[in-house]
């Protein structure tokens, strides 16, 4: 399918949207969306890493309703029953329970029937390069998007095995410019983890709310202490303890914060969007998969801090130029 510039923005400059990777932090860009759906703001590219193309691919493929209503039921156990655990695997956790789940709930899309241009961005584990993946079905390409090395095994596409992109581009903006967008919306799940990166937003919420659980914690509360496997589990993952060495679970997590904020920082400031949005949920986890609900309003608040300056950009940048990049055809 080719889209040309009477498909894309109707007439004005093409608007993307960039959502980042953060594991469990990515429910806040359910909120986001539903921001710039509430102010009638519809981009016209989505590039998305790990679980910013799970969000980007269900809100394109119309089921940001079902997803919602997922995240926000998530319990412990619940999170618990998507831990296969992979014993001699490439990956921690074999996944299948997880993509049975977004099969369920996403069925046979593929990415080139969507109405609007879309890119899950992942990485090449052999060369290490980064892979926009443009084509072929909806639910492996996201798999392969947050296929996090360790946690989960590589996602096999086209001869190549796939891992998370959020290790090369944990903010896709380039790769919205690239597909054709004139302006870009940038959010990230890890502006505040080390302190901000360009967010000016503040949000008063209730912060006296002290039933913070570990990302750690919330997995081996819940493991069934009468069976070795699970004991073995535990003590890969374990608690986080002042004073105590971290286990394995939290270096992995802590390691990937670290690698994702870093990289975040050097693409951004080297490809800096039009308008960046940061919502302050760094003092969640990144396995928190139950704080849905404080993350997507976390989420739409900010976004809806950032509307008048979004609709100040589109004024000024709107007019489609001659020669436009989007009449490039779908690659």
């Amino acid at each position: 399918m080719r889209l040309d510039s009477q498909t894309l923005g109707g007439g004005r400059a093409p608007l993307g949207l960039a959502l980042g990777g953060g594991v469990a932090r990515g429910w806040a860009h359910i909120g986001a969306l539903r921001a710039l759906i509430e102010a009638g703001i519809k981009p016209d590219i989505i590039a998305g890493t790990s679980i910013g193309a799970v969000v980007g691919g269900a809100y394109l493929a119309d089921r940001l309703d079902v997803l919602e209503k997922w995240s926000r039921s998530l319990n412990r156990r619940r999170v618990m029953g998507y831990m296969d655990v992979s014993w001699g695997g490439s990956g921690f956790m074999r996944g299948e329970r997880l993509a049975r789940t977004l099969q369920k709930y996403m069925g046979d899309i593929r990415i080139e029937d969507l109405d609007r241009r879309f890119a899950a961005v992942t990485c090449d584990l052999r060369t290490g390069y980064e892979v926009w993946l443009q084509r072929g079905p909806l639910v492996p390409a996201v798999r392969a998007s947050y296929a996090l090395p360790g946690a989960f095994e590589p996602v096999k596409i086209d001869g190549r095995y796939m891992i998370d992109g959020a290790l090369v581009n944990p903010v896709p903006v380039s790769a919205c410019r690239a597909l054709g967008a004139h302006m870009v919306i940038a959010v990230s799940l890890n502006g505040d983890a080390f302190g901000p990166i360009g967010t000016s937003h503040e949000i008063n919420m209730d912060e006296d709310d002290d039933d913070t659980v570990d990302p750690f914690e919330l997995a081996s509360q819940s493991l069934n202490k009468l069976r070795p496997d699970r004991l073995l589990l535990k003590s890969m993952i374990g608690n986080v303890t002042p004073g105590k060495s971290p286990k394995m679970g939290s270096v992995m997590m802590g390691t990937l914060n670290i690698v994702m904020d870093r990289i975040s920082r050097s693409r951004l400031a080297g490809d800096p969007p039009d308008v960046f949005v940061a919502p302050r949920i760094g003092h969640i986890g990144m396995l928190e998969f139950t704080k849905a609900d404080e993350l997507i309003e976390r989420g739409y608040r900010a976004m809806q801090h950032e509307i008048p300056l979004i609709k100040s950009v589109m004024d000024v940048l709107g007019q489609m130029p001659s020669g436009s990049a989007s009449d490039i055809p779908r690659q």
